[in-house]
């Protein structure tokens, strides 16, 4: 049996931190607690048949991606109390959009671009639906394209400092 070249990457390598809005600068805490945090792409796809060929072509237009999320409630997390926050008093617009921040730590973030961020809003699903611990879920909806840049993770793990790549 051949091996597989490469290693393995851990999905806990992948980590999202939810920028907390803050006055001067805004913070970027990591998203602790979480079940589930799940990434859909959601292409946008054409499709047609022209009528001298006998299969149908496809081309991808666009994406539309989708993160659908789950947490177990803890109150004093920073990314859930401002999540709870925008879910609990059923925020709408631009009070339901949060910026998104996902490092690869096996990225070093001195030789290459290690993270991106993204605008998302916030679509809550339901809450409540454990009687173990108190449940929140729903989805974060793209609205806008990704920012690359590098993300330098503080010694603690807990929060992230943000360089967005210029490009010429």
């Amino acid at each position: 049996m051949a091996t597989i070249a490469g290693v393995l990457k851990a999905r806990s390598l992948i980590v999202n931190f939810l920028e907390i809005p803050a006055t001067p600068d805004p913070t970027y805490n990591r998203m602790q607690g979480y079940t589930s945090m799940t990434t859909s792409k959601n292409a946008k796809e054409y499709s047609r048949q022209y009528v001298d060929e006998e299969t149908e072509r496809t081309d991808v237009t666009g994406f539309s991606p989708s993160i659908e999320f789950g947490f177990d409630r803890f109150a004093g997390n920073p990314t859930q109390d401002y999540l709870a926050e925008i879910i609990d008093n059923e925020l709408t617009g631009t009070a339901a959009t949060v910026n998104i921040l996902s490092a690869d730590l096996s990225l070093d973030p001195s030789e290459e671009d290690n993270a991106f961020i993204r605008p998302y809003a916030v679509i809550s699903n339901s809450e409540g639906d454990s009687f173990d611990a108190y449940t929140y879920s729903g989805s974060f909806a793209s609205k806008g394209p990704k920012t690359w840049g590098k993300a330098t993770v503080a010694a603690d793990g807990l929060t992230t400092t943000w360089t967005p790549t210029v490009t010429p």
